[in-house]
């Protein structure tokens, strides 16, 4: 019978204990980084629970933006508007809306926009609403939109 000593064992242990532990870290990978600019809500006349905001967003790494909330509404959608049957139609973004690369995404009045749904109090001009943005790779960010009329440009479907 072949006896095993005790500085083998423990020496096989530590080397097998070594080989599981993840050791020397690699450097993390820097975050990817999303800018917003421009944000603004449209104001809510008394007895209107729903407006849309708007914002450009440029992100340094393809990404996704995945989702919206605010503490001044009950849910916030990301919506896409397209002409179906000869009328605009707004749907919600399914699946988070794309940013590529260093490619400025600009919602707008008339195109994809940000739609409060639930808003408790009526927003008015000069407010501000804060808006946490989370992505599927960059850190969520805070924006302030303030409160306001878009500039009037000819969207085709201004109310939102």
């Amino acid at each position: 019978m072949v006896r095993a000593q005790p500085f083998v064992i423990l020496t096989a242990f530590a080397g097998a204990l070594a080989a599981c532990s993840p050791g020397e870290k690699a450097a993390p990978e820097a975050a990817s980084t999303v800018q917003a600019s421009g944000a603004l809500c449209r104001p809510t006349p008394p007895g209107r629970q729903t407006t849309g905001c708007y914002l450009t967003l440029t992100s340094a790494a393809d990404d996704r933006l995945m989702g919206i909330t605010s503490p001044v509404a009950g849910r916030v959608q990301v919506h896409e508007s397209r002409i179906e049957s000869n009328m605009m139609m707004m749907h919600e973004v399914e699946g988070g809306l794309p940013l590529l690369a260093g490619q400025a995404v600009e919602l707008k009045p008339g195109g994809d926009h940000i739609m409060l749904l639930g808003v408790a109090e009526p927003l008015k001009a000069g407010d501000a609403v804060p808006l946490t943005l989370t992505f599927a790779s960059a850190a969520p960010i805070e924006v302030s939109a303030t409160v306001g009329q878009p500039a009037t440009t000819d969207y085709g479907h201004a109310a939102h």
